[in-house]
C-alpha cells in the first residue's frame, strides 16, 4: 500500500507566498501538517537539524524584509553574532523565520519557489 508522504509545514496563514506553497504541496500528494510559525516556531534544537537539513546558510533563514527584522535592525546587528545567537533569536520569533519552512524530516526548503518544489518535493 503507497503511503502519502508526510511533510510539516511552518507557515503563516495570511501569507499569500505561504498558501500557494500549501496549495503546491497538496496538489503534489503531500499530506501537510501546516505549523502557524508566529505561533509554534521551531525551538533551538529543531532548528539547527533544520538548518543543517537545508544546507543554507543560517543568513538565508532570516526574513530580511519582515517589519521585526528591520525594527530590530538586524542588518547591521547578524555579522557579529555568533551562529548559537542568530538560531537562538530565530527560536525566539517566528515573524523572524523565512516562511514558508517545509521538512519532511530529511530534507528542508525555506521560501517558495515552484520548481524548487517541483525538484524537492515532487512535480
Amino acid at each position: 500500500m503507497n503511503k502519502t508522504k508526510q511533510v510539516i509545514c511552518y507557515q503563516y496563514p495570511a501569507c499569500g507566498t505561504c498558501r500557494n506553497a500549501m496549495k503546491s504541496l497538496k496538489a503534489k500528494g503531500l499530506d501537510v501538517q501546516a505549523v502557524h510559525i508566529f505561533d509554534n516556531p521551531p525551538g533551538v534544537s529543531e532548528l539547527k537539524k533544520l538548518i543543517t537539513d537545508s544546507g543554507l546558510d543560517i543568513k538565508k533563514w532570516f526574513n530580511t524584509s519582515g517589519e521585526v527584522y528591520k525594527e530590530m535592525k538586524l542588518k547591521d546587528k547578524l555579522p557579529q553574532m555568533t551562529d548559537d545567537e542568530k538560531i537562538e533569536l530565530l527560536a525566539s520569533n517566528g515573524r523572524l523565520i523565512k516562511r514558508p519552512v517545509v521538512t519532511d524530516g530529511t530534507k528542508v526548503t525555506v521560501g517558495y519557489k515552484e520548481e524548487q518544489y517541483a525538484e524537492v518535493w515532487g512535480a
